[in-house]
């Protein structure tokens, strides 16, 4: 598929298929989020892919989805994410102003998922001392974000603008 057409057809999974995520898969959307450009070629972030069962089943509570749709809008039980990125700040190494750096980071690693069949869904809003505390991150690191990865189980579409940017939901979820 060509760039422009996986770009045209991104859309946010919240439903996924309990079926695991290859390791080797994470590892090549770490690598597509590490080779984003970075300012000053700086490089402060880095990744943590998590995929063990258990883990997963500690990070989903720090989470927060679909706030226009919550509850409804979270992944039922049984639809949870199979794996996760986690992205980190290096402090000592940017304080301040690496959000673009993360946005960039997130848009390749997102792009990279698709064309590899996973849906993925981008988390800001996060209990970052809890999800910190469970992965062991060191105080030096700052979680900026989430990046929720599994087969997709539902077929998020585009509607035309009209006056509202909420998203929704249909009565089939």
């Amino acid at each position: 598929m060509r760039i422009s057409d996986i770009i045209l057809s991104r859309r946010t999974v919240r439903r996924f298929k309990p079926v695991p995520v290859d390791r080797s898969l994470l590892e090549k959307l770490v690598n597509a989020g590490r080779l984003a450009p970075s300012a000053g070629n700086l490089q402060p972030l880095e990744f943590v892919a998590v995929d063990d069962a258990e883990v997963c089943r500690a990070v989903f509570p720090c989470l927060r989805w679909a706030a226009y749709i919550s509850p409804r809008g979270n992944p039922q039980p049984g639809q949870e994410p199979m794996a996760y990125i986690v992205t980190l700040v290096n402090l000592a190494v940017r304080e301040k102003d690496f959000e673009y750096d993360v946005g960039a980071a997130m848009e390749n690693m997102i792009l990279a998922a698709l064309d590899e069949g996973l849906g993925s869904c981008w988390l800001l809003s996060v209990e970052r001392e809890k999800l910190a505390e469970i992965l062991s991150v060191p105080q030096r690191y700052r979680i900026d974000c989430v990046l929720a990865l599994g087969y997709p189980a539902e077929s998020p579409v585009a509607d035309e603008f009209t006056e509202s940017i909420k998203y929704w939901q249909d009565a089939e979820g």
